[in-house]
């Protein structure tokens, strides 16, 4: 009724001004009279195509002046069409078909935007009780985010802060940029800020931690915006904004990967994933899946973890072709019966037992999983004729300190060198923590926070490397992708982070205070482990490569009958779990095998590598 009414109030204004304001002529008030006839049911009908009542005035955008701009136009050229035609524009003047479209667009869009206005201002009036708020970003995530909490009630935005010099005391929806990042704390007295908002989307996570810090000591809730990747429509609003997690800071910024190389070798091809149920084999089987493989078999010994990861890809991936194969990568029958009945062309191996206290105690099982079960793949792969091996190592392979680094160093080694007598190409991958890994540190804070404390700590001085699982798989598909054999990539894991500051964080994250209302108990480090973890020996000269976050280390070579002789003595040991001789063997292997605190005594302290043979019968044997 509102846009009706103004279409005969314009058609007489614009008659009026014509004749500079004076009484309109008689003589053109029939014209005026049919013209307004017209152009009723031509506009209405306009207003009805275009959509202009699909919006709410309260919530006008461009949008919605848009679709008034074009029904004014359309009706006008209609209305203009049909005076010609009906009226021969008798006694029409052209200075009104001029003026009425003119005025006929700002009586509408003039109401509505005015409307918003007042109701927009009329919020800010009222709004007394909401929480005085502090958007960080002014940019379009800002934005977006400052539009939806002005139209909130529980929610008082009183200013913005953002690094960009050209933003400084400007105003987005009535909002002032009043500073910059460094200003967060002196901001938060001044403005007497109950909460701030990060709305920069992958911001760097250095700024992150120091903004958390600020707001844990002022006693200042703080929530962020999803990443980038998070955000499916690129639309911000209040309702996605979250609180802050471990991931936020200790993860990092996105990774850029490069799709087309990474579908080059995936897309329609036969994938194995051994592990495929866990925490890096799970989420390697997702980013495979979204690459379209022909097929995609998933080998795992946990029948739960199996059917959990079938049960997901089979609902996200209704087309591609799954296949749950449940066994154990030492069973030399069910691996011949996979390959044969499989014939994988890429094979990404992630099966592995990693928790090093608990492999430092069944030290024989780990071998024989991490060491045989490794080799037994490989050779498989390389009679079967798969294309590329890609093996999952760790930064524990690295100056080992306990069997299960020492494990994945054997397995590393053996795979670099059957890459030289093998058509397969033979890739590995080495990287440190992954956040929210089966066993990792994080899940075991979470759970001793909920239960009220301690968290248990190690050492005060332990630092560990931590990465985001999806970007680990991501890279481990990067260097799959730019290894042509041999290598071991070396994973950028940024900087290392102190565990003992890691657990302050997460409880005051969890609303608690360390120390008095959660206390942090330091247990002293568990066999096997070291202070600091390192990524790569000095020998193997890490080189860049084409991808910024994938180093590449140069590869060891060695005696191939050698070490065949060495691995059946290894071998040997562990079907006799003969502790003794397994550990003096891997010592034999891999020399660099150390006990990182020369007061604990080492398993191999009472090990005479000289003079005593590989197998004696005085040893101490692991139980069966």
């Amino acid at each position: 009724m509102h846009d009706l009414c103004w279409v005969p109030v314009v058609v007489v204004l614009s008659y009026w001004v014509r004749f500079d304001l004076f009484a309109i002529p008689e003589i053109y008030v029939e014209s005026m009279v049919k013209m307004i006839v017209i152009s009723l049911p031509v506009q209405a009908a306009a207003f009805w195509y275009f959509g202009l009542y699909r919006g709410l005035w309260r919530y006008a955008s461009m949008q919605d002046l848009i679709r008034v701009v074009k029904a004014v136009g359309l009706g006008s050229i209609i209305i203009i069409t049909t005076i010609a035609i009906v009226l021969t524009l008798y006694r029409v003047p052209r200075t009104v078909l001029v003026l009425y479209p003119i005025f006929l667009t700002i009586g509408l869009i003039a109401p509505r935007v005015l409307y918003r206005w007042l109701k927009e201002n009329s919020l800010q009036l009222r709004k007394k009780t909401g929480k005085r708020t502090l958007i960080v970003g002014a940019g379009s995530a800002g934005e977006m985010l400052l539009r939806d909490l002005v139209n909130r009630h529980d929610y008082l935005p009183v200013a913005l802060v953002d690094d960009d010099q050209t933003k400084q005391e400007r105003e987005i929806h009535g909002i002032r940029v009043v500073g910059k990042l460094e200003d967060i704390s002196e901001l938060i007295d001044y403005l007497e800020l109950e909460l701030i908002l990060i709305a920069i989307a992958n911001i760097d996570r250095k700024i992150i931690r120091s903004i958390i810090k600020t707001c844990m000591q002022s006693n200042v809730e703080c929530r962020t915006i999803p990443a980038s990747i998070e955000l499916a429509d690129g639309k911000v609003n209040v309702d996605q904004v979250r609180p802050i997690t471990v991931e936020d800071l200790l993860g990092r910024e996105s990774v850029q990967l490069d799709s087309e190389a990474i579908s080059s070798y995936l897309e329609g091809k036969r994938v194995l994933v051994t592990g495929g149920g866990g925490s890096i084999g799970s989420e390697l089987s997702r980013q495979v899946a979204s690459k379209q493989p022909n097929q995609l078999v998933i080998f795992e010994n946990s029948e739960l973890n199996l059917y959990k990861i079938e049960h997901e890809l089979k609902t996200s991936f209704p087309e591609l072709t799954t296949k749950a194969v449940l066994g154990d990568v030492k069973d030399a029958d069910r691996v011949e019966w996979l390959f044969t009945e499989y014939q994988p062309d890429v094979v990404f191996h992630a099966a592995a037992y990693k928790h090093v206290p608990l492999v430092e105690a069944n030290p024989a099982e780990g071998v024989g999983n991490n060491v045989f079960g490794t080799i037994m793949i490989a050779d498989a792969a390389d009679r079967f004729k798969a294309k590329k091996f890609v093996m999952v190592s760790t930064d524990k392979a690295v100056n080992p300190s306990n069997v299960m680094g020492a494990t994945k160093r054997i397995a590393e080694i053996y795979c670099q060198n059957l890459n030289n007598l093998s058509d397969t190409h033979f890739i590995t991958t080495r990287f440190g923590n992954v956040l929210g890994s089966t066993g990792s540190v994080v899940p075991l804070f979470q759970r001793q926070i909920r239960e009220g404390g301690p968290v248990t700590v190690t050492s005060k001085e332990v630092r560990r490397y931590f990465m985001t699982i999806p970007e680990a798989t991501g890279l481990i598909l990067q260097a799959g992708a730019m290894g042509i054999g041999g290598e071991i990539y070396v994973l950028d894991m940024g900087e290392s982070v102190l565990i003992r500051e890691l657990a302050e964080q997460m409880i005051r994250l969890s609303g608690f205070e360390p120390y008095t209302e959660i206390d942090i108990h330091y247990i002293g480090l568990r066999p096997g482990e070291k202070l600091y973890e390192e990524l790569f020996y000095e020998q193997e000269a890490l080189q860049d490569t084409t991808h910024p976050k994938l180093y590449l280390a140069n590869s060891q070579e060695i005696d191939w009958g050698w070490f065949m002789d060495e691995l059946q003595y290894l071998k040997s040991a562990v079907e006799a779990r003969n502790t003794g001789a397994l550990q003096e063997s891997i010592l034999k292997i891999v020399p660099e095998y150390q006990d990182p605190d020369s007061e604990k005594p080492s398993l191999l302290s009472d090990v005479n590598k000289e003079s005593q043979p590989l197998l004696h019968s005085d040893t101490v044997t692991e139980a069966p």
